[in-house]
């Protein structure tokens, strides 16, 4: 034989669910921020991490900047060096042909290899400072973008720390009050209307 709840007994139960289910929302809400808050966490972490590197690699990009200064000075010093061994070539060619190195064609010569040498100078220089300076913005690129990320992981931390589980926990459980008092009420409705028709 099937044995059934009683009016009472039902409300009783009904009253009983309904504050499970106010402390199940309330821990599914504490869970809920904890996990949001930590996930705000972890982004901020990366975002630093983002500017570290970025600030890594504005260290190289200077260090690159030095390192084509470096080369293109020594190029110079090459040119330098190749015009002058041309110029002492041309002085000893024309003198051995007994040609006076201070007058006509042999100073046009001589002031032509220098000119070239100067072009070629004034070149290698020009090539230098604009790559140079490529890599010297490309630096200030990379400590912008660390910037960036630096502001952004502190508003994302600051975004984390306004989150409190607790609180979550604490406004579920105030919001199912109201619902949990009203199933109380309801109930003790049904069990009296139960008790005048003698159901209890």
């Amino acid at each position: 034989m099937a044995t059934f709840l009683t009016p009472a007994q039902a409300s009783q139960l009904g009253g009983i669910f309904a504050i499970g289910g106010a402390i199940q929302g309330a821990i599914g809400s504490y869970f809920n921020a904890k996990s949001q808050a930590l996930q705000l966490e972890s982004q901020s972490s990366s975002l630093a991490f983002q500017a570290d590197m970025s600030r890594l690699n504005a260290v190289q990009a200077e260090f690159t900047a030095q390192q084509i200064m470096r080369a293109g000075n020594l190029k110079q010093g090459q040119v330098s060096l190749r015009a002058g061994k041309i110029k002492s070539s041309q002085r000893a060619s024309l003198a051995a042909r007994g040609i006076d190195l201070g007058v006509g064609s042999a100073v046009e010569t001589i002031a032509t290899t220098d000119l070239m040498k100067e072009i070629d100078m004034l070149t290698v220089n020009s090539e230098t400072v604009r790559s140079a300076e490529a890599a010297r913005l490309q630096r200030q690129n990379y400590l912008t973008q660390a910037a960036i990320q630096d502001v952004s992981a502190e508003n994302v931390m600051a975004s984390s720390r306004t989150i409190s589980p607790s609180m979550a926990a604490t406004t579920s459980l105030l919001g199912s009050a109201s619902s949990v008092a009203n199933a109380w009420y309801q109930d003790r409705k049904l069990a009296a209307m139960a008790a005048k028709l003698g159901l209890d």
